[in-house]
């Protein structure tokens, strides 16, 4: 299987340290975040990468050139930062005819075994996310009987987005998605029909957009499974003080 490891984010709230940096080469126990994702994923059986770079890109790039861990090529998104959505179809030169890779956030540290959650993804699925129990604000909700995602909800404010107009969210389980999910490759066609069809591609020959604006919108038309991970261990080092709490639990966490 192949990976697709999202570097290419600004990082705004990690500055003032991605004033000078990526967000990808913020050390945690003297290591950049990009090398523990890689190192993780190198011992889970994942044989090759791809990373998407747009801020700092040449510092990303020159540490991919020197590392030794997988092979690993750059998505360069210079030019324009794609979001998650659009970082996807830009890479699909890299992806495309792999049949299925994994997405993870650089920003992610987590005791997950990836090799397990390979292991559910279901034949059928377009995309399948890791989820857990994990508290926060907004939430995936999925069919407690399938685990096929229905929609979201933020229960601070109420909100719910779905393509169900009768959608109760009190009748779906909510999980936090954890920034680590599976696709297949058929996913390209798609996504490219659905840029299309939101007339993305009339500003740029690459469009932008987010991930899970397409989960939201399709998951009516298209197998979107959650995947729950039990008594999962999972640090979003996005922030200045979660940096604190990685480097208190680095061993847990690698």
């Amino acid at each position: 299987m192949k990976c697709l490891i999202f570097a290419a984010g600004l990082g705004t709230r990690l500055k003032p340290l991605t004033d000078m940096m990526p967000k990808a080469l913020v050390p945690v126990g003297g290591i950049p975040l990009i090398e523990h994702v890689t190192r993780k994923l190198k011992a889970s059986g994942v044989g090759e990468a791809v990373v998407n770079v747009h801020h700092f890109a040449d510092m990303v790039q020159q540490w991919v050139e020197k590392q030794d861990i997988m092979g690993m090529e750059v998505s360069d998104e210079r030019k324009l930062l794609l979001e998650t959505g659009g970082g996807v179809l830009h890479a699909r030169p890299y992806l495309e005819g792999c049949g299925k890779f994994l997405i993870h956030n650089v920003d992610i540290l987590s005791d997950l075994d990836i090799r397990w959650f390979e292991s559910c993804v279901k034949e059928e699925a377009l995309a399948t996310l890791l989820v857990s129990e994990r508290k926060t604000s907004r939430y995936l909700l999925f069919d407690p009987a399938t685990m096929l995602l229905k929609g979201w909800t933020n229960i601070n404010t109420g909100e719910v987005r779905s393509p169900y107009p009768d959608l109760d969210p009190e009748r779906c389980l909510k999980l936090a998605f954890s920034g680590i999910h599976i696709l297949s490759d058929k996913v390209f066609d798609v996504l490219e029909t659905y840029a299309r069809s939101k007339g993305l591609y009339e500003e740029s020959d690459t469009p932008r957009f987010p991930i899970m604006d397409f989960y939201l919108t399709l998951c009516a038309e298209y197998k979107i499974y959650g995947v729950k991970a039990e008594a999962l261990h999972l640090v979003d080092v996005g922030k200045l003080d979660t940096i604190e709490v990685a480097e208190r639990e680095i061993l847990r966490l690698t």
